[in-house]
């Protein structure tokens, strides 16, 4: 199965945000590179908030383009075969967290935004963090930084206190 054919089904499984749901849905049958940055429409991105659940706090970089506190994620990339690995391997890559896991029941929302390179179709999943994790900056973050989940509002927009209240209805 190809990495559009997962999206699709991921997508028509997807709970809720029916109308975005289609949009993502529309945009991939208009587009069979909709999952590829080079796709000058916007593309299917794949991202991940990072939880420690035992102690109450969320991981989030400091993203070096955009200058904003996000959760973990970016483009899909060929090898990457589902969408769930997508934002596994994001999340990996920029947090330098071995042993995360996806939280079961797939992507908890979805979110569509502006970027500078074009629109981001994000389907969004929960990580848990393993007892005991250790981050390490990558080279596309200015800073990586453990939040108190009250503290995640005063610092981060309204896409990713969503993206918390969904991650903690399904952690």
């Amino acid at each position: 199965m190809s990495l559009h054919d997962d999206a699709v089904l991921v997508l028509k499984d997807h709970q809720g945000q029916d109308e975005l749901r289609q949009v993502y849905l529309d945009h991939l049958a208009a587009h069979p590179d909709g999952l590829w940055k080079a796709c000058g429409a916007g593309h299917v991105t794949a991202s991940a908030l990072v939880v420690d659940p035992s102690r109450g706090r969320a991981l989030l970089t400091l993203h070096k383009k955009l200058r904003m506190w996000l959760q973990m994620g970016g483009h899909c990339e060929p090898g990457d075969g589902t969408l769930a690995r997508a934002a596994l391997r994001e999340a990996n890559e920029e947090s330098g967290i071995d042993g995360l896991t996806l939280a079961p029941g797939g992507p908890v929302r979805l979110d569509r935004h502006h970027t500078p390179c074009a629109w981001h179709l994000d389907v969004q999943y929960a990580a848990v963090a393993p007892a005991g994790a250790v981050e390490a900056i990558s080279d596309e973050s200015l800073d990586l930084r453990w939040f108190p989940y009250a503290d995640v509002a005063d610092v981060a927009d309204e896409s990713v206190v969503r993206l918390l209240e969904a991650t903690l209805a399904r952690v």
